[in-house]
């Protein structure tokens, strides 16, 4: 296990995962963008945004393998199979507290379901396990999820 391992395997598991979710949306599976949704926090304009939540999304990426480093360092063992499970809890918190709870309160364009279309333009609010953005978009999240866990795992257990 290694720093330099979870890097690299956060970058190539951030790779999959984006794609995979771009392509979801690509082939009308999910109707979320990721990187759009994270670029409009710092910016209204739609290629600017996109741009800029790419940047955000794979930082993320790199922030969340560095967490995983460390539970796999607690735990004294890593693999893709534990990686797969992080990714799994991951993919449950991100369709649940992150995007309903904690993205809410620091997004200036979200919806939520205490906010009213009134107020202000707003992003649609995603709904609990981001159902709003598609009936395939929990199952492509989740999915995406682990095998960005699994990657991360795998190529921290090579490292």
């Amino acid at each position: 296990m290694s720093f330099w391992g979870a890097v690299a395997g956060g970058f190539l598991g951030t790779l999959v995962l984006t794609t995979a979710l771009r392509a979801a949306c690509e082939f009308g599976l999910t109707r979320m963008d990721l990187p759009f949704l994270l670029g409009t926090i710092v910016s209204v304009d739609r290629a600017r945004a996109k741009a800029l939540g790419y940047a955000m999304h794979f930082l993320a990426g790199l922030v969340f393998a560095l967490a995983y480093l460390g539970v796999f360092a607690v735990v004294g063992s890593s693999s893709a199979w534990l990686g797969a499970l992080l990714g799994l809890a991951h993919g449950l918190f991100a369709g649940t507290a992150l995007v309903n709870v904690l993205l809410p309160a620091i997004h200036p364009h979200m919806g939520s379901p205490m906010s009213a279309a009134a107020d202000r333009p707003l992003l649609e609010p995603p709904g609990f396990m981001l159902r709003n953005y598609g009936r395939g978009t929990p199952l492509v999240t989740v999915a995406a999820h682990v095998a960005y866990g699994a990657i991360v795992g795998g190529v921290v257990s090579l490292a």
